[in-house]
């Protein structure tokens, strides 16, 4: 059996959106029901009694996979509430700058504008030039937004609709030197893109296990620096602060009666990737992420073989008089399920390339624009 049929997708339909939302490969999810059942058979038990030890042995798991302490990361449901909580976190003032990028995630950028409003504080949005040329470039772009009231740089590590791989590292290193907290969005990187937490020194990192790694929906996590714990709340309280001194991961985990499935299920997700040698498949899927930005004669956000830029999706630029319905006609006349979206006046769409996807995908793509565009 290919990889395709471990999918549970329509087959049908041409997905190349697993940027969007994901999907889930058939065992896992089959664990993911196994572990809702159990719940239910069992609710007291399965809560009141297993869940403690069931979510530490998860986020055991997820740690080592990630490259960090197990008490230094809880669970969320995605890489957006982990972003909402350290935005709490941050004892921001009137006066003070959060900077980021024009190529941040729309909901996130709604989240700041809120936060630093409620503060009096300010959200700079520094624009990077596309298409990019170089990491290089990025950085210095990035940085040099930097200022005296600037208190916090977020950043995404993966964007979304651009779908760019920005030099995190090198902004977090530069950021620690000059006392400047670090928020990284990392919903797309898990799974896509190699990530060693205690490498990169973030002081919060939010990221999303069921896009790229193929876990369930509405599972993800949250890295604090330990230094910072302390003052890192969940946007619900509960149960957790029962106690004296309530610990860093008993605020986040307990928050009352809610389904730990997902979470739970992200251990079968990490090990289904080894058993699928899933360094090969990332590999595959970026090559085809190659030859879509080189074969479908639009223009790349990053352009020529520059490595290390972007991995299994590529987004590229529409001509001026693509249809403004581009992305319904491909779904309703060719059955291709792809994004369309807007940066800065200029249209893009965005090819994600997952274990499901082959060179025939490529192929149907090139001709439905071909017969569209």
């Amino acid at each position: 059996m290919g990889l395709r049929d471990e999918f549970l997708l329509d087959p049908e339909v041409t997905f190349l959106n697993h940027g969007s939302f994901g999907a889930c490969p058939r065992a896992v999810f089959e664990r993911y029901q196994e572990w809702q059942l159990e719940l239910e058979r069992q609710p007291v038990l399965f809560l009141e009694r297993r869940l403690d030890e069931l979510l530490a042995g998860a986020r055991q798991t997820l740690a080592a996979y990630v490259g960090c302490d197990a008490g230094d990361l809880v669970f969320v449901p995605n890489a957006t509430a982990g972003v909402n909580v350290a935005a709490w976190a941050l004892g921001l003032q009137a006066g003070d700058e959060v900077l980021s990028t024009d190529l941040e995630y729309g909901a996130l950028d709604l989240a700041w504008e809120h936060v630093c409003g409620d503060f009096g504080a300010r959200y700079v949005r520094t624009p990077i030039p596309l298409p990019l040329t170089s990491a290089e470039e990025i950085a210095e772009t990035i940085w040099s937004g930097v200022g005296q009231r600037t208190l916090v740089l977020f950043l995404s590590h993966h964007t979304s609709s651009t779908a760019l791989t920005l030099p995190v590292a090198e902004l977090c290193r530069r950021a620690r030197e000059r006392g400047i907290r670090t928020v990284i969005d990392g919903a797309h990187v898990p799974g896509h893109l190699p990530l060693n937490l205690r490498e990169l020194e973030a002081d919060f990192y939010a990221a999303s296990c069921h896009k790229w790694l193929c876990a369930p929906k509405g599972a993800g996590f949250l890295y604090v620096r330990r230094e910072l714990q302390s003052d890192v709340h969940p946007l619900v309280f509960s149960w957790g602060y029962e106690g004296d001194d309530p610990s860093f991961i008993a605020r986040h985990e307990q928050q009352g009666t809610r389904d730990p499935s997902a979470y739970l299920t992200v251990p079968d997700a990490i090990e289904w990737q080894r058993e699928h040698d899933w360094d090969r498949v990332r590999e595959r899927c970026h090559a085809l992420a190659r030859r879509a930005a080189e074969e479908l004669g639009l223009e790349p956000v990053v352009p020529g073989r520059r490595h290390g830029l972007y991995g299994q999706m590529v987004s590229l630029f529409l001509p001026d008089d693509a249809p403004s319905d581009l992305q319904e006609r491909l779904y309703d006349q060719h059955r291709i399920e792809i994004p369309v979206a807007e940066h800065n006046g200029r249209r893009l769409i965005r090819a994600s390339f997952q274990g499901y996807n082959d060179e025939a995908d490529l192929e149907r793509l090139k001709a439905a624009l071909a017969a569209s565009v």
